[in-house]
């Protein structure tokens, strides 16, 4: 018996080992996934200004990787309406559960804080608030005039929730008038009810197409690594410009922690040019591809019309492939 036991012992603790293995080839980083430690007095300014004005930052919240790089060149993405969202998406670090009620003095202290960094170019996000029977968009909308008043020369990109789908909640974003209006995609259509459980696909796209017919620039986002194929990321590129997006972010999901979907694979540095270059070919104004690439990634250069393809045009013409 007690031969058995030992027998039985062995083979679970081998397939185990062969199981964890395997979990180390799936998941581990490639080398040009890692980044730098965030250091210097730039980054030490940046957090301090953020945590005396009591601010949540997306970078922070959402476990940016290029946290170092963004906040060493002084620029943050704040996060607005605090630090719990009411929505459970299986790729986001940000705390799901009952908000905290609306701290109207939110507004001023982003405000002074990117007056304190001296930043020409911001960026605000949110969580979701779809507690709230306006979802948010007022406060959203009073922190954006706030920004805008202390900060004249600033550009601004506003990184919103679907607000879901109510145009009124929209509008009042659009009457605020920011230099970009970006609302994220994610994922591709097959897989969006899985990835955003309380998100819509067509939603996220109609709110694209809303700011659009109202004269924003407009901006998305999509990861890959979540079991995506490639004609569907295409599709998906395809529905963003059809849509009037100008904009588009294309970067590696990351998981956060193990309650959040597994990583399926990484995505090759070379896959993702494919992806740039087979944006710009559909016309899109600006597409920024890469593995380390977020939201807010190099956003102070996508606000100027025409800057992403002129720049890709001229790479192409140097290679003789135009």
């Amino acid at each position: 018996m007690e031969k058995r036991l030992n027998i039985r012992e062995n083979r679970i603790g081998m397939k185990m080992t062969e199981q964890a293995a395997e979990n180390k080839t799936r998941t581990q980083k490639p080398a040009w996934l890692r980044a730098k430690l965030p250091t210097g007095e730039k980054f030490k300014q940046v957090r301090d200004v953020v945590n005396e004005n009591r601010l949540h930052t997306i970078c922070q919240s959402g476990s940016c990787p290029n946290m170092g790089d963004c906040w060493t060149a002084g620029t943050a993405s704040f996060m607005i309406l605090g630090n719990t969202c009411t929505r459970a998406c299986k790729f986001c670090a940000v705390s799901t559960g009952r908000p905290d009620p609306i701290d109207w003095d939110e507004a001023e202290r982003v405000a002074d804080a990117i007056f304190k960094m001296g930043v020409k170019h911001a960026v605000v996000t949110s969580v979701d608030r779809d507690e709230l029977k306006d979802c948010g968009s007022i406060f959203w909308a009073y922190t954006i005039k706030t920004i805008k008043q202390k900060n004249q020369k600033l550009t601004l990109e506003t990184l919103i929730p679907d607000f879901k789908g109510i145009e009124e909640n929209i509008q009042r974003i659009v009457d605020e008038a920011p230099d970009v209006v970006s609302h994220n995609q994610e994922t591709v259509r097959r897989l969006c009810r899985n990835v955003r459980p309380q998100s819509s696909y067509d939603r996220s796209l109609g709110v694209i197409r809303y700011l659009k017919d109202h004269g924003m620039r407009t901006k998305s986002g999509i990861m890959l690594g979540l079991g995506e194929e490639t004609d569907e990321v295409l599709e998906t590129m395809r529905d963003l410009k059809e849509n009037g997006c100008d904009v588009i972010t294309i970067g590696q999901y990351l998981q956060p922690t193990k309650k959040h979907l597994a990583v399926e694979r990484f995505v090759t540095p070379e896959e993702f040019r494919f992806f740039r270059d087979e944006g710009y070919k559909m016309g899109l104004d600006y597409v920024e591809s890469g593995p380390m690439v977020r939201s807010s990634y190099h956003s102070e250069k996508q606000v100027i019309p025409g800057f992403g393809i002129s720049k890709w045009r001229e790479e192409q013409e140097r290679k003789g492939m135009l």
